[in-house]
């Protein structure tokens, strides 16, 4: 079978590839809504290292999908059905590892093609399907496993002492951990410290909202989520070590491009436990569906979702990462090439 494939082939340039793909064993999905994530604006803008672009691309973007079933050859799913794709493929499976962690593993849109496809073939195991969750959501779905994943290893490291968690950003990630929090913790107070009074506002279902130059020396959270990323994670963790309590844990969930200076005597002096988070599998993407289900969940997602026009051309794509840039938290559009 014939396949479009909307590749970038260097920064800001797209090109169209033709591929053929093998039905057998897959499930058929053609993309239904896309979301964009700050990952495939570093790659379309030209904003990773030189040699990174060169070994990755050319390559389709985009890792956030869902889908409409067209063909499935191992008759899990129904024609018709909708689903949401995980688009880590896992490698060498090793008992107690995480399949996002494991070597070999391999990330749609990050070495290898995204969805950005007229087709997308994946082994059934990649592929969940959804009920009753508006599309639009749905199309963020990894985005929400992703806080998931963190979530999941939180509840199994942190000490049961929760009674004041803090999360620092306040962009999408902060917001969907703090949904997260807010709905799995209903006993501890969510506080989320940002730098912009107008994305704080955004956050009015959780504790406390505080500026970062506002909070005062006897503040204290008892763990924390950093969401900061880029240049702001720095501060942020140098925050988290000097307000967090004893045995604390970190979450460390912001990608950023340069090394971060941290603050180890104080951590070792307070017994802390840092925990890199990255990505998702399979499980929090299933976790992360029965978490869309709710229907006050779906309300509050959908505050910072932006729908742009559909996508029906080359151009539209271009004019899809050029609006996502004045968007302050989620795109998502329709695909309708």
């Amino acid at each position: 079978m014939l396949n479009y494939v909307y590749q970038l082939s260097s920064p800001k340039i797209i090109s169209v590839k033709y591929k053929d793909i093998d039905i057998r064993d897959k499930v058929i999905v053609r993309p239904n809504y896309l979301a964009l994530c700050h990952a495939d604006q570093r790659y379309y803008q030209g904003k990773r290292d030189a040699k990174i672009l060169r070994k990755k691309l050319p390559m389709a973007l985009i890792h956030e999908c869902c889908g409409v079933v067209v063909y499935d050859a191992t008759k899990t799913f129904k024609k018709g059905q909708k689903v949401v794709m995980v688009p880590n493929v896992p490698g060498k499976e090793c008992e107690g590892i995480y399949e996002n962690y494991a070597e070999g593993s391999q990330f749609l849109s990050s070495g290898t093609d995204g969805f950005m496809r007229e087709l997308i073939d994946l082994p059934s195991d990649r592929v969940i399907a959804y009920d009753d969750i508006d599309d639009r959501i749905a199309a963020i779905t990894e985005f929400i496993s992703v806080g998931m994943h963190a979530f999941s290893r939180f509840e199994k490291i942190a000490h049961d002492y929760r009674e004041k968690i803090g999360i620092w950003g306040d962009g999408s990630l902060a917001y969907i951990v703090a949904c997260i929090l807010k709905y799995s913790c209903p006993n501890s107070k969510i506080i989320v410290v940002g730098k912009n009074v107008n994305k704080l506002n955004q956050f009015s279902f959780v504790d406390e909202t505080h500026l970062v130059d506002s909070l005062d020396e006897n503040f204290s959270i008892d763990h924390a989520f950093e969401c900061a990323g880029g240049e702001g994670s720095f501060f942020a963790i140098d925050d988290i070590i000097k307000y967090i309590k004893p045995q604390g844990t970190v979450m460390l969930m912001g990608v950023s491009e340069n090394k971060v200076a941290i603050n180890t005597r104080d951590i070792l002096e307070k017994g802390l436990t840092f925990v890199g988070s990255s990505r998702s599998g399979r499980e929090d993407f299933q976790r992360a569906v029965k978490f869309m289900e709710n229907k006050s969940v779906q309300r509050r997602l959908k505050t910072i979702v932006f729908e742009d026009e559909p996508v029906k051309d080359l151009v539209d794509i271009h004019r899809v990462f050029a609006n996502d840039l004045n968007t302050e938290f989620k795109t998502v559009f329709k695909w309708d090439i």
